[in-house]
């Protein structure tokens, strides 16, 4: 496995899950099925907030640069969105953040910035067009910039792979970490939707 391949390989392996992630039942479980425009971004502020302390952790641990870059990023989108707000709450950490805070080695914490990057693309697939379905195009902007931020990490993550990954069993585990990420998003959106009593297999 190589840079080349890795997101590929890794979209293909977790296909499936990343389609019914993409789907528009997607923020019925993020927000409780209360599609109000204060609680989709509240669920998204959140989100961006769990992000920054995630990257944040892995930068004081490891002393990388590049994730304290992701760090501020993720720090900027959660302001943004906030700005939106009257009030937020902040709420504990998903279970795919719970599990990225403990991944140990950079080459597992890259894979899971990609897994949780190509989740979040998604993710914000569904809140434009939540807010284009509203007529709110100013929204709707401000989530297409902050989904292009999150596209790039993957390119970003698979190059740092390729600085990172001196030996094939790197890749692999890395490859682990991001079907992982991508999985345990996937199992905590389809037990919310079932605990609601909705069938989290349709793809919409």
């Amino acid at each position: 496995m190589n840079a080349d391949d890795f997101a590929d390989s890794v979209r293909d392996a977790k296909a499936t899950e990343l389609d019914r992630l993409g789907s528009q039942q997607l923020l019925v479980a993020l927000t409780g099925a209360d599609l109000e425009p204060e609680v989709v971004l509240t669920a998204v502020a959140g989100s961006e907030r769990t992000a920054s302390e995630t990257f944040s952790a892995w930068a004081e641990e490891t002393g990388r640069e590049a994730f304290e870059r992701l760090a501020e990023q993720e720090r900027d989108h959660h302001e943004r969105v906030v700005a939106e707000l009257d009030e937020f709450e902040p709420s504990d950490p998903d279970p795919m953040h719970a599990l990225l805070r403990e991944l140990d080695d950079d080459a597992s914490r890259t894979g899971g910035l990609v897994g949780r990057s190509l989740v979040a693309d998604r993710t914000l697939l569904q809140v434009v067009n939540f807010f284009v379905n509203r007529g709110d195009e100013r929204r709707a902007n401000l989530f297409r910039n902050l989904r292009e931020d999150t596209r790039e990490n993957v390119s970003d993550g698979v190059s740092l792979l390729a600085d990172w990954c001196e030996r094939e069993e790197d890749w692999e585990r890395a490859h682990e970490a991001a079907e992982e990420t991508i999985q345990t998003a996937y199992d905590d959106y389809a037990d919310t939707l079932t605990g609601m009593g909705l069938d989290p297999k349709p793809i919409c």
